[in-house]
């Protein structure tokens, strides 16, 4: 089968947008597979909305991103269009960074595994060496790259070294205990995923499911959004959510806490593989 191909872009809304975005894929000779559009008409967006759309499109033939990219570009100019084309059936590729705790690395790697997560990872990073093995039993290199305040600034150079030479397109934060420098949340923007549990910022520091104990929680929740300098406070791409009850201790709550975790971080990157995340501001827009 050929390879299908997903546009999805923003602008100001105005009559006529879809006609002309569909009228340039009937030209080039695509079938639509998929179409989603939404138009926000927050007062805090321009005057009329601010118009996203997401096309799945079948050329019924392979043909360059490039190519598609250009051919499209006068059209996406005449209205103000920020756009990308991507090919659907190509994995993202995907360096994922950890510290010591691996429900949410386990859950990536088993799901890339099965074909279930439209992802490729080239490496993991890790500031400690307590997940190297977890890794290695996926066949996927494990880069040691520890993190000092004296070595912080090597230490992100490191990592963006090797967004660099793995040619990867998404960093995803999978449980990593340290906060990024806004220099490198710079250089990541819009690209990288962190996932943190939803307690915030009522429970923050340290030990936050026994904080959480001790005011009698009812929901256990997770929260997964791109990375920004602003700490855990990025757009949010995915939440989930699960019910407790006084019955359970702080162990039973941070055992459901993982869970969701590693299901909401999950569900977040495949949204973003998938190109049906769109940025609007500090808020996203989501086509499911």
């Amino acid at each position: 089968m050929s390879p299908t191909y997903v546009l999805t872009l923003s602008c100001p809304d105005r009559p006529g947008l879809v006609y002309a975005v569909t009228r340039w894929i009937a030209e080039a000779g695509g079938n639509i597979l998929d179409s989603q559009q939404y138009t926000d008409p927050s007062d805090d967006v321009v005057a009329g909305g601010e118009f996203f759309l997401r096309v799945h499109v079948d050329f019924g033939e392979e043909r360059s991103v490039e190519m598609l990219t250009s051919d499209f570009s006068p059209v996406a100019q005449e209205h103000a269009m920020a756009f990308t084309i991507t090919c659907a059936e190509r994995p993202v590729r995907t360096l994922v960074m950890v510290s010591r705790e691996g429900h949410c690395l386990n859950d990536l790697l088993y799901r890339q595994s099965t074909g279930s997560l439209p992802i490729e990872i080239p490496a993991v990073v890790g500031n400690h060496r307590d997940l190297e093995r977890l890794a290695a039993n996926h066949d996927v290199p494990f880069h040691h790259v520890p993190v000092t305040a004296d070595t912080k600034a090597e230490a992100e150079a490191r990592v963006l070294g090797l967004v660099e030479e793995l040619d990867v397109e998404l960093v995803v934060l999978a449980r990593y205990m340290q906060i990024l420098s806004d220099d490198l949340c710079r250089a990541l923007d819009g690209r990288a995923i962190n996932i943190h549990h939803s307690f915030l910022p009522s429970f923050k520091g340290a030990r936050p499911y026994h904080q959480a104990h001790d005011r009698g929680v009812k929901l256990i929740g997770a929260t997964a959004h791109y990375v920004t300098a602003d700490l855990d406070e990025g757009p949010i791409i995915e939440q989930g959510v699960h019910r407790v009850d006084h019955r359970m201790l702080p162990a039973d709550l941070a055992r459901v806490g993982r869970d969701v975790e590693a299901q909401t971080l999950s569900r977040a990157v495949r949204l973003h593989a998938q190109s049906r995340v769109l940025r609007n501001g500090p808020r996203t827009v989501v086509f499911g």
